[in-house]
């Protein structure tokens, strides 16, 4: 049986069996390009040589893990919508004595510390707590590290660079005070549980590389993982066109208020 699945498929079933990692449920086209320019670049031929390659070197192991997150981020990205999250949604979050909030598929950390650089800075007053997750360690290791490029910085204004960022040789050292207020952990999005009772969660540019198959599982794990009354803010291409399936409304572009029950 196994001689009519492509060697794309035995690959899929192969990283499932390593890793617990579930390439079928991302959009086949785009993964399969992403990872084929990879291999090629390294020196294979085909999704068997690259798995055989794979087993044996640990680097490019996690250069795999690299490509299937695409990590890729930056400190207020879309600033216009982090402008909404700052004047409209957390001030009319239903707060008791903590703001719980979720970075999930966090990469780098520039998500995470954005939330809480405007946490910190503009609502001094609040506790809370920020929990970031990722698949991928290496990006994990980045994120804790807290050192950042030029590029990360492109959309954050001069005032808070200038309050949380140490600059030296073109690198960008954020400031432990921020640091320290991240709790980050490994996970799956589509394997592991999630923990409940979240104000807030933000997931972004993420969500468009899984089928509609998983989509639909992940808008129903973070509904169930909110709050009633909390938020889920999504990336600026991902717009959830019915909501209410998964017990949300939209209350502004690209967030969704989960519903009392």
């Amino acid at each position: 049986m196994s001689g009519l699945l492509t060697d794309y498929e035995e690959f899929i079933k192969k990283i499932k069996r390593k890793t617990g990692i579930d390439l079928s449920l991302y959009k086949e086209a785009q993964m399969k390009r992403r990872l084929t320019s990879l291999y090629e670049k390294r020196g294979f031929s085909d999704f068997g040589e690259f798995f055989t390659g794979i087993e044996k070197d640990s680097n490019l192991y996690n250069e795999f893990l690299d490509r299937i997150t695409i990590n890729v981020s930056e400190f207020f990205r879309n600033s216009s919508r982090w402008e909404v999250l700052k004047k409209k949604i957390i001030p009319a979050l239903p707060i008791d004595k903590k703001i719980k909030c979720w970075s999930a598929a966090c990469s780098t950390g520039e998500e995470p510390y954005t939330l809480a650089i405007i946490l910190k800075h503009y609502f001094g007053q609040l506790n809370y707590e920020i929990e970031a997750t990722d698949i991928d360690v290496n990006a994990i290791k980045r994120a804790q590290e807290g050192i950042y490029p030029e590029r990360s910085m492109k959309e954050i204004s001069q005032e808070l660079v200038g309050k949380y960022f140490r600059q030296e040789k073109g690198l960008f050292y954020l400031a432990d005070e921020i640091k320290k207020s991240i709790t980050f952990k490994k996970q799956d999005l589509l394997i592991d549980s999630f923990a409940v009772n979240f104000d807030l969660i933000i997931c972004r540019n993420v969500i468009i590389y899984f089928t509609d198959e998983a989509k639909q599982l992940l808008y129903t794990k973070f509904s169930n993982a909110l709050k009633p009354g909390g938020i889920l803010f999504v990336g600026s291409t991902e717009q959830i066109f019915n909501p209410s399936k998964y017990n949300l409304e939209a209350v502004d572009n690209f967030f969704y208020r989960k519903k009392n029950e």
